[in-house]
């Protein structure tokens, strides 16, 4: 299982949000390079880079960090956030980006998504965001009305190979994730699963890793010394 240290971005900061909530922010880095170079030197493998500011307003705000954090590491990094067109994702693309991550457009446009699928594969992933079981879009901020497992199997039909779901009630809580519905995808897709959302200790990582997640994705736990990312590389 993968470890990705999540580094949000929001107005060219790295900050966590609660749940979210634009409005529920706290400011960990003023650069976000820096904390790339700090979890590349405690063994992360990838980096999960998300512009918030791109996820609300359905355009790509912080390119220009991005290339900064590119820049500062030599590690893979995926990136979400506002990826609503081919040309945001041939730029990122070309600056080295390793993976995209698409939500709203995923959604909204599948004919869009399946030509991306059939020219990238695996350098394309879905993030399905949850609340209660059903899919948010827009940064988390409109409700879809269609199943969280339901956009899954409808993923895996279409040839997406690696998935992040995310319960944005647990997301930034620091209360354990959601064990029951990342089990219940895991169980009826064959995607990878990327586990997001309130991992707050070890011993959440390694049920995730017993359920068979292919990853998992960590915030707040990390910035708040919840978990050390040195001594869960140790123990993998």
């Amino acid at each position: 299982m993968i470890i990705y240290p999540a580094i949000d971005i929001k107005e060219g900061k790295c900050v966590r949000l609660t749940q979210g909530k634009f409005t529920e922010e706290k400011i960990y880095f003023q650069q976000p390079k820096d904390v790339a170079k700090m979890w590349q030197e405690k063994g992360a493998e990838v980096l999960h880079i998300v512009d918030l500011d791109g996820a609300l307003q359905g355009i790509s705000k912080n390119l220009s960090v991005i290339k900064e954090i590119l820049e500062a590491v030599d590690i893979p990094i995926q990136v979400g956030g506002g990826i609503r067109n081919k040309q945001t994702l041939e730029v990122l693309f070309d600056i080295g980006v390793e993976k995209i991550i698409l939500g709203t457009k995923a959604i909204e446009d599948k004919g869009f998504l399946k030509e991306l699928v059939e020219k990238y594969d695996r350098k394309i992933i879905v993030s399905i965001d949850a609340k209660e079981g059903y899919v948010a879009t827009d940064g988390w901020t409109k409700a879809s009305g269609v199943r969280a497992i339901d956009l899954a199997a409808e993923m895996e039909e279409m040839g997406v190979k690696t998935i992040i779901y995310t319960d944005i009630a647990r997301d930034g809580m620091l209360k354990g994730p959601n064990f029951e519905s990342i089990q219940d995808l895991q169980e009826r897709t064959r995607v990878d699963i990327i586990a997001s959302g309130g991992v707050t200790s070890m011993e959440d990582l390694q049920k995730l890793s017993t359920i068979g997640v292919a990853g998992a994705i960590v915030g707040k736990a990390l910035y708040e010394g919840k978990i050390d990312l040195e001594k869960v590389k140790e123990g993998c």
